[in-house]
């Protein structure tokens, strides 16, 4: 699929982004505010996740079920999702139905009633959605190693927030933050698919004309530099789950394709070192893989397992074995070519889809980043050396440097 890409700002600052795709018949659309945990407080943890969710409670024209109905009677989807650094309102339907799509998403993003009564409901939903976290050992641990990763940094806040947090949020919470962060400077709004640049502009134009000025983009603190520690959670369960990881750089930094290279190799997939060292020969267990995410100034690079109590320090014991390799030697060549063949060929597939393309669209400005065809970021992969990826793992994964979190059964 050629890369067709077009991008406007409105009055105010808000950014219209868009990507024509003639050849297909659907379009997906999306809505990011700039806006999330980061910019919480500690007392209001939650609260941009909770009004992700009362957006859909009902607004000045729709009930919540209309909402839920509108676009479902058509074979479309709407849904929603809060990060630590924005809220994202999502649609895809077919090309036909892409007024509706917009109408919607203005609807629910610009004029959502916020109700008490609905927040007294609503609350309970995400109590249940917190409970569900704390019943998901290998869910619960990642929020368990960002708070240590990142001390009292928002980047450590739950993006659910806690009981007591989302206890305590009132409707005026909810209308504070939509009032103040809601507004044009913080938007950025995406198309992709059998769309029409100027016409999806015009109708963006008309359909959030009420979204106001005035409020530059948040800004969010540098994190301080890390502290090593190891933390142990005794909890009675079938396994122990480990996550050793330690902090990295942000989004825009180039050696942001060398690190997925590095991390591919380590743990992406079932010919990676962990995999095939972990469970492959020494059968320790069924889930082991490395990770990372790039957040705008900063980022993480970790290791998740899950393992027999028995066996736990020696699965931890060799990933610091693997990881100190690593760090030592890199990649080697035929490594690298390997990894360089795996992350091309899944960057093509993924962008197969309109979804994926709108999440890579949206990227470019929440990320203030220039938009890259297919052909440009396989190029920059293919431009990744021994050398920069030796020296990536020198730093970031020795094991020394890892922050650790334990939760299972103790003996």
């Amino acid at each position: 699929m050629k890369d067709r890409f077009a991008r406007a700002e409105l009055d105010g600052g808000l950014l219209v982004l868009t990507e024509e795709i003639p050849t297909l018949r659907s379009a997906s659309i999306g809505v990011w505010v700039r806006t999330g945990s980061i910019h919480e407080q500690p007392v209001e943890m939650g609260v941009s996740h909770l009004l992700e969710h009362m957006v859909f409670k009902g607004t000045s024209s729709r009930s919540a079920r209309d909402i839920a109905l509108v676009l479902e009677r058509l074979g479309g989807s709407l849904d929603a999702y809060t990060t630590r650094e924005h809220t994202c309102y999502q649609a895809r339907v077919l090309d036909e139905h892409l007024d509706t799509a917009l109408d919607v998403l203005a609807d629910i993003v610009v004029n959502p009633l916020l109700r008490s009564e609905d927040l007294e409901l609503e609350r309970e939903v995400v109590l249940e959605e917190i409970s569900t976290v704390e019943d998901t050992p290998d869910d619960l641990i990642f929020d368990v190693h960002a708070g240590l990763l990142w001390g009292d940094h928002p980047y450590g806040y739950s993006i659910l927030g806690t009981r007591e947090t989302v206890g305590h949020l009132t409707d005026a919470d909810l209308r504070r933050v939509h009032n103040r962060e809601y507004r044009r400077p913080n938007m950025v709004i995406a198309a992709v698919g059998n769309v029409r640049h100027d016409d999806v502009v015009a109708k963006i134009a008309h359909l959030f004309n009420a979204v106001p000025n005035g409020a530059a983009p948040l800004q969010s603190s540098q994190p301080q530099p890390i502290e090593v520690r190891e933390k142990r959670l005794a909890r009675a369960a079938a396994q122990t789950h480990i996550v050793m990881g330690t902090r990295t750089f942000g989004h825009g930094d180039p050696r942001r394709y060398a690190m997925i290279l590095l991390s591919n190799a380590f743990g992406g997939g079932m010919s990676s070192r962990l995999f095939q060292r972990v469970r492959e020969e020494l059968g320790l267990a069924y889930a082991v893989y490395s990770f990372q995410s790039f957040y705008k100034h900063a980022g993480i690079s970790g290791v998740y397992v899950g393992t027999r109590p028995e066996w736990a320090d020696k699965a931890a014991d060799v990933i610091r074995a693997e990881a100190a390799n690593l760090a030592a030697g890199g990649l080697t060549a035929d490594e690298l070519d390997d990894m360089k063949g795996q992350v091309r060929g899944q960057m093509v597939l993924s962008l197969e889809g309109s979804g994926s393309r709108l999440h890579r669209l949206a990227g470019t400005a929440l990320y203030d980043e220039p938009f890259l065809s297919v052909d440009e970021m396989m190029r920059r992969v293919e431009a990744v050396t021994r050398a920069d990826v030796a020296a990536l793992a020198a730093e970031y994964f020795d094991p020394d440097k890892q922050v650790v979190v334990r939760l299972g059964p103790e003996n």
